[in-house]
């Protein structure tokens, strides 16, 4: 059985790629070994089922030697796995903006993990990662908080990520997946963003769309929650309202779309 389903005919179709999904990538055991690790905490292992870390960031091809950037890890929870997959010369860095880094190492230092903190001005796109030196960079569900401000803090960021990795590398996305036939005004508020818009953004940037899978994605999600995204777990933004209702649809429904940067 493949590690991943592809993204759907439709979704293809209004990617206008009609050959986006390709082959799922070998599995690394060291993926599964840092998933498995017993410091992880039981709330994090719970969100495993809606976050499908594995089938992940295998589709993004990480590896034990590839270095890898984080992308605003917030409170750590895929940096409790990424910075566990490293060995050689593989690394993790976790990207924050300069009022973030002092928090970024405590996280890594109080959760015993080995990673480097690098900051962006996402304001004017610079960054102390040296141009070129990195394999792959990752941003789960942090696009919608770039772009709902207006003005160019996403195109910014994402040449940022371009100077960033090596050509050849890799742009793994994950991020709130708004249908395409919806009003993109949504998109202002509700923390969903169209997988064009997303596109856009990267190819704008200067990357390739490689391939997309549907490996995170929710059918149950309806798009149209009273508190936008944060209505559904693991925010519940109504409190108690209706959180049985909210808890039997899951996590948000999300685009998986890996980008690479031309050779």
């Amino acid at each position: 059985m493949s590690l991943f389903r592809p993204l759907s005919a439709l979704a293809v179709a209004s990617l206008g790629v009609a050959t986006l999904v390709q082959a799922a990538p070998a599995r690394d055991p060291a993926l599964a070994r840092a998933i498995a690790a017993p410091e992880r905490t039981a709330a994090e292992r719970a969100r495993d089922r809606y976050r499908h870390p594995a089938e992940t960031l295998a589709f993004f091809g990480v590896t034990p030697a590839s270095r890898v950037v984080e992308f605003s890890p917030g409170g750590g929870w895929y940096t409790a796995i990424l910075a566990r997959i490293p060995a050689g010369k593989g690394s993790y860095t976790a990207l924050v903006p300069a009022r973030g880094a002092e928090g970024a190492r405590k996280m890594l230092t109080d959760r015993g993990l080995k990673g480097a903190v690098a900051t962006i001005d996402a304001a004017t796109g610079t960054s102390d990662v040296p141009a070129g030196s990195q394999d792959v960079v990752l941003t789960f569900r942090n696009i919608h908080n770039l772009t709902m401000g207006g003005g160019d803090t996403a195109a910014k960021v994402f040449a940022a990520w371009f100077a960033m990795l090596r050509p050849g590398g890799t742009l793994g996305i994950v991020e709130h997946r708004l249908p395409e036939t919806a009003d993109t005004a949504k998109e202002k508020d509700s923390g969903y963003l169209k997988a064009s818009t997303v596109r856009r953004l990267a190819e704008q940037a200067g990357f390739t769309l490689a391939a997309g899978s549907d490996v995170n994605a929710n059918p149950r999600d309806t798009h149209d929650h009273p508190k936008g995204v944060w209505t559904l777990p693991p925010t519940y933004a109504l409190g108690d309202q209706d959180r049985a209702t909210y808890a039997a649809i899951g996590e948000s429904d999300r685009m998986t779309l890996r980008f690479v940067k031309p050779r």
